[in-house]
C-alpha cells in the first residue's frame, strides 16, 4: 500500500470516528462507570469488554477514562511541588508556577513513556509503549527537606538578621541541577539486563526503601494536617483567621478529608473509587470555604494562563546531595520495574520473555530521561506512577489512546494557572489530610513489596539489619549531625562531610545501601535446610514440639528421622527412608 493510500485510509478512520454514532459512542455501558455501590441493593454482575493496548474503542469512552486517569494521578503530581516550594519558602506565585509546571511536564513526559520510540541502529527503546504515566516523585521530598536546612545554615540560602529563613530560589536551582546530573545513572543502568538488575536490587532491598520513604513523608503530611509544617507549635494563619497549631479545627478538617476518602472507597462508583483522594480533598475544600478558612486573593491575582519556563532558576550542582540523589534514582529504577510489570499484568501482556524485558529497558531509560527533562522543565525528578494500574484494572481498559487523553488533560490543567492557584490556596489542614493518606499508601506499597520475598531466616536477617539505621534516622533525625566537628575553611572537605551526614540522616538511602551489600554478601541457603535447622532441638527456643510435629507431618517424614539428622537436607532423608531394608527406626539408629 502506497503512502497516499495509507493516508487516505487513516483519514477515513478519523472521520468515521468523529462523525458516526458507533465511532463516537460505541455500545459501551457507560452507566457502569457512574453507578455507586449502594448498600442492600443487589447488582447484576456485568461483564465489560476489555480494551487492549491498540484496540479500537469509542471516542467518548477514551475521553472519559483519560479524565479518570488524570484525576487519579492529580493529587500525586501536585503534592511534591507544594511541599518542596514550602520548604524553600518560595512565595505564592512561584508555588503556583511549580504546580502548573509539574502538571504540564507530567503530561508531556507521560506521552514519551506511552509512545515508545525505537533508538535508531540499536535494539533499544525509549518508553514502555504501555499506558504508563509519570508524575513528580515523592522520593525527592525527603532529600529536599533535609538538604534545604543545610543550605540555610551554610549560607547557600539567605537568612534575615532575626534568623528568619527567606525565599531560596537558588537552593531550588541547586536541587534541579543535581537531579539532572544524577539522572544519567538510571539511563546508563537501563542498558543492563533486567535479570541482573533484579538480582542486585530484589524486593528484599527495594521494599524497605519504599517503606521508609513513605514513613518519613507521613511526618510532613501529619504536620500539615495539624495546621502546617511551617508553624509547628505556633499560631497558624488560615484564610482570615489565626488558629493555634494542632487545634480541633485543623484536626477536624483533616479528619473530614480522611473519612470522605473512606466513604468514597466504600460506596463510590468505579470512577469515584479510582479518584477517592480527590473526592476527599473536594469535600474538605467545600467545608473549609464555608467555615472561612479559604482565601481567594491568590486565585484572583493569578494570571489566566502560564507555561513552563515562565519562571527559571539558576542551575548549580550541589555536592552534598549527589549521593542521596543517586540513591533516589536507584529507587525510582526499581519502582519503575515493579510498576511496569504490574502494568503489563493488568494489560494482559506477557510478564516474562524478550518483549517484556524490552519494555522494562525502555521504561527505565525513559524514567531517567524524563528525570533529566523534568529538571530542565524546572521540576524535580519524575517517576512512573503505580496508582493508574488500579484504574486499568477497574475499567478493563489498557488502551494507549486513553493515556494520550490523560496527557491532554494534565497539560490543560497546568496551562490554566487559576487551577494551580486554587490548589495552592487550599488550607494546609485539608491538604494534610489528603497527603497523609497518600504518603501512608507509599509505605504500604513498600510493605507489599517486602511481602513478595520468601522470608527465609537469611531474608529476615538482611531486612532487620538494613531497616535498623533507616528507622533510627526517622525517629531521631539529627543523630549523625555531631559526628564531624570540622570548622576549617576547606569548602570541599566541608561539602564532603555534609554529603555523608545527609546520606546517613536520609533513612531510605542508608537502608538501601546496607540492603544491597548484605544481599550480595550473605549466601542463599536452601529453604529446607533452614527450616530443619530452626526445628531441630539444637536451636533452643526456635520452635516448640507442636511446630516440629506439624512440619514433619507436612513433609511426610517421621519426626524422629528429622531430629536425629540435624542439618541433613530433606531429599537425603527421604532417600534413606526409601532405601531397601531401611525403616524410620533404622534411620534413627544411624
Amino acid at each position: 500500500m502506497s503512502k497516499a493510500e495509507t493516508f487516505k485510509s487513516y483519514t477515513k478512520r478519523v472521520v468515521r470516528k468523529w462523525t458516526t454514532k458507533e465511532g463516537f459512542f460505541g455500545d459501551y455501558d457507560y452507566a457502569y462507570l457512574f453507578i455507586p455501590d449502594i448498600p442492600f441493593i443487589t447488582k447484576e454482575p456485568k461483564t465489560q469488554p476489555f480494551f487492549g493496548l491498540n484496540s479500537d474503542m469509542p471516542l467518548l469512552l477514551g475521553f472519559i477514562l483519560g479524565f479518570q486517569h488524570a484525576l487519579a494521578m492529580l493529587a500525586g503530581v501536585v503534592t511534591p511541588p507544594i511541599i518542596i516550594a514550602s520548604a524553600a519558602n518560595l512565595d505564592a506565585s512561584l508555588q503556583e508556577y511549580l504546580v502548573s509546571a509539574s502538571l504540564i511536564a507530567s503530561g508531556i513526559l507521560s506521552a514519551i513513556q506511552i509512545t515508545r520510540f525505537h533508538i535508531f541502529g540499536t535494539p533499544y527503546y525509549l518508553g514502555t509503549g504501555l499506558l504508563s504515566v509519570v508524575g513528580t516523585s515523592f522520593a525527592t521530598i525527603s532529600i529536599v527537606v533535609n538538604a534545604l536546612p543545610m543550605m540555610y545554615s551554610n549560607g547557600e540560602c539567605p537568612v534575615a538578621e532575626d534568623g528568619t529563613q527567606l525565599p531560596c530560589p537558588n537552593g531550588y536551582g541547586h536541587i534541579l541541577a543535581s537531579g539532572i546530573v544524577c539522572a544519567l545513572l538510571e539511563m546508563l543502568l537501563s542498558f543492563m539486563p533486567a535479570k541482573i538488575l533484579q538480582k542486585i536490587f530484589p524486593p528484599l532491598v527495594t521494599g524497605p526503601v519504599v517503606l521508609l520513604i513513605g514513613a518519613h513523608l507521613v511526618e510532613s503530611g501529619f504536620q500539615d494536617w495539624l495546621g502546617g509544617s511551617g508553624c509547628v507549635g505556633e499560631v497558624c494563619a488560615v484564610g482570615s483567621k489565626n488558629i493555634t497549631w494542632g487545634s480541633g479545627e485543623f484536626i477536624g478538617l483533616g479528619f473530614l478529608v480522611f473519612v470522605s476518602i473512606i466513604i468514597a472507597e466504600k460506596f463510590g462508583s468505579p470512577i469515584m473509587k479510582s479518584c477517592a483522594v480527590i473526592f476527599g480533598l473536594l469535600i474538605g475544600c467545600i467545608v473549609a470555604a464555608a467555615c472561612g478558612y479559604f482565601s481567594h486573593e491568590s486565585i484572583d491575582a493569578a494570571p489566566a494562563a502560564t507555561f513552563i519556563w515562565v519562571h527559571t532558576f539558576k542551575l548549580k550542582v550541589y555536592g552534598p546531595i549527589i549521593l542521596p540523589f543517586l540513591a533516589v534514582y536507584l529507587t525510582l529504577m526499581m519502582e519503575a520495574i515493579g510498576d511496569i510489570t504490574a502494568t503489563c499484568d493488568v494489560s494482559r501482556l506477557e510478564v516474562e520473555g524478550e518483549q517484556y524485558e524490552s519494555r522494562i529497558q525502555g521504561g527505565i531509560l525513559a524514567d531517567g530521561f524524563n528525570g533529566m527533562l523534568a529538571g530542565l522543565m524546572t521540576i524535580t525528578p519524575m517517576s512512573t506512577f503505580a496508582q493508574n494500574n488500579g484504574v486499568i484494572s477497574i475499567t478493563k481498559c489498557a488502551n494507549r489512546r486513553v493515556g494520550y487523553w490523560c496527557c491532554f488533560f494534565m497539560i490543560i490543567m497546568g496551562i490554566f494557572s487559576k487551577f494551580a492557584a486554587a490548589i495552592v490556596s487550599i488550607p494546609k489542614a485539608v491538604l494534610g489530610g489528603m497527603t497523609s493518606f497518600l504518603f501512608c499508601s507509599v509505605a504500604v506499597s513498600g510493605i507489599r513489596i517486602i511481602c513478595s520475598t520468601e522470608f527465609t531466616r537469611r531474608d529476615r536477617f538482611v531486612l532487620t539489619a538494613a531497616l535498623l539505621p533507616g528507622l533510627g534516622s526517622i525517629l531521631v533525625p539529627n543523630w549523625f549531625s555531631n559526628v564531624f566537628t570540622y570548622s576549617g575553611s576547606n569548602n570541599s572537605l566541608q561539602g564532603f562531610y555534609n554529603a555523608i551526614i545527609l546520606v546517613m540522616e536520609t533513612g531510605f538511602a542508608v537502608t538501601g545501601f546496607l540492603g544491597v551489600i548484605l544481599n550480595l554478601l550473605l549466601p542463599q541457603v536452601s529453604d529446607n535446610i533452614e527450616e530443619i535447622n530452626e526445628l531441630v532441638l539444637e536451636t533452643v527456643g526456635s520452635a516448640d514440639q507442636r511446630g516440629m510435629e506439624k512440619f514433619a507431618e507436612k513433609e511426610g517424614i517421621p519426626l524422629e528421622a528429622i531430629t536425629s539428622n540435624p542439618g541433613v537436607p530433606l531429599d537425603v532423608i527421604r532417600s534413606q527412608l526409601r532405601a531397601p531394608g531401611k525403616s524410620s527406626s533404622d534411620s534413627d539408629t544411624k
